[in-house]
């Protein structure tokens, strides 16, 4: 494997590792990128399309939100129709929890401040102990406990933190350690000041978000720049992009942040140039269709499509395959010039090209026995 540049290279904080289903989170595994469904639970039909949806956009783990005893046991018919992990999504009503879990949920997200009782949080942890299921604590700068917001008069990051802190200690006190934490906040620095000030005070590992961030475009830029902010310092075992938007985009957004910082490569890594008078195609427009046609692939591929000569051919020496604008256009693979081709022919040749190339790193994936290319590269 190829290594990279000292100044590409991020130190991620050690955490220990907690399993959602058959997904590794914390430790040394990758990353995770979440979403969470939309539907109402009770529509099984369409909860389960959306599932699907998202776990063919990439999604590892999804989250369902399950706020009465109906939409628990609609959730159980949900979990034997779908493959991807589920968490289940859980508020005041701590039988929901027990129920969930004997329907075979692979991680809880509650919050034990408003689960009620230390005997109801109790039994709840029996049950995720019996059944071998993670919980997830999820504090949220809407939703602090009464006495933090008086105390703090307004949500800080220091609330945050002692809010968390008063439900690890509870696990704590029930000596269960299978647990991730999330500290949200529609605030981006708030957020990130929260993150940092648990990060050294557990073990476990953390699920990065910014909650409420936005629609697709506003949301994805400030989720980019928060998520970005603490997974380049280490800090992120777990990630979902909080969009109001089609939760397909989610996936799609966080895999995009995730690629952007070396963390983790999933999909096409698509450098484009954003046009100007010296192109001599479309760009705008190829590279919109481009993304189109090609959102199936998961295959990790570095493509770039310039417009002219000026960056282009540099470009086109650092990745796998390339077109670069000029008179006339070409066609780079592995950066090297490898054919001419006309603008009529553009997006049929080279969306051909790049699928040729996934596919020679599939066979020569399978030739080596599952081991990727990138690593022996």
């Amino acid at each position: 494997m190829i290594e990279k540049p000292e100044y590409q290279q991020i130190k991620r904080r050690k955490s220990r590792q907690i399993m959602v289903g058959d997904v590794a989170v914390g430790g040394d595994a990758p990353v995770s990128v979440q979403s969470m469904t939309n539907t109402e639970t009770t529509d099984v039909a369409a909860t389960v399309a959306q599932i699907r949806a998202l776990e063919s956009a990439g999604a590892d783990i999804v989250r369902v939100s399950v706020p009465s005893m109906e939409a628990a046991e609609a959730f159980g018919e949900i979990k034997r129709q779908v493959n991807v992990p589920l968490i289940s999504d859980i508020h005041f009503d701590y039988k929901i929890a027990l129920r969930v879990a004997e329907l075979g949920v692979d991680c809880l997200r509650i919050n034990p401040g408003n689960i009620g009782r230390e005997d109801r949080v109790r039994a709840v942890v029996s049950a995720a102990r019996d059944n071998g299921i993670p919980i997830r604590i999820g504090v949220n700068a809407g939703s602090l406990e009464k006495d933090l917001q008086k105390k703090y008069r307004e949500p800080t990051p220091a609330a945050l933190v002692e809010s968390a802190m008063r439900h690890i200690d509870m696990l704590d006190r029930l000596d269960f350690q299978e647990f991730k934490v999330s500290l949200k906040a529609s605030d981006v620095f708030m957020t990130v000041a929260a993150y940092h000030l648990l990060a050294d005070q557990i073990e476990q590992p953390l699920h990065l978000g910014i909650t409420e961030a936005g629609g697709l475009r506003s949301g994805s830029v400030k989720s980019a720049i928060g998520l970005g902010m603490l997974l380049a310092s280490g800090i992120g075992d777990t990630i979902r992009v909080s969009l109001a938007a089609d939760p397909v985009q989610e996936v799609k957004v966080g895999f995009d942040i995730l690629k952007s910082l070396h963390v983790r490569s999933k999909g096409i890594n698509l450098i484009a140039c954003p046009s100007c008078s010296r192109q001599q195609f479309d760009v705008v427009s190829t590279v919109n269709a481009l993304e189109e046609r090609l959102e199936d692939i998961l295959e990790p591929i570095n493509v770039a499509v310039i417009g002219c000569v000026v960056n282009g051919p540099g470009e086109a020496k650092e990745v796998d395959v390339a077109l670069t604008g000029g008179e006339p256009n070409l066609v780079y693979i592995d950066g090297k010039p490898d054919h001419k081709i006309s603008n009529e022919d553009i997006l049929d040749d080279l969306e051909k090209a790049i699928r040729a190339e996934v596919k020679r790193r599939q066979d020569a994936t399978a030739a080596l026995g599952g081991i990727s290319i990138q690593q022996v590269n």
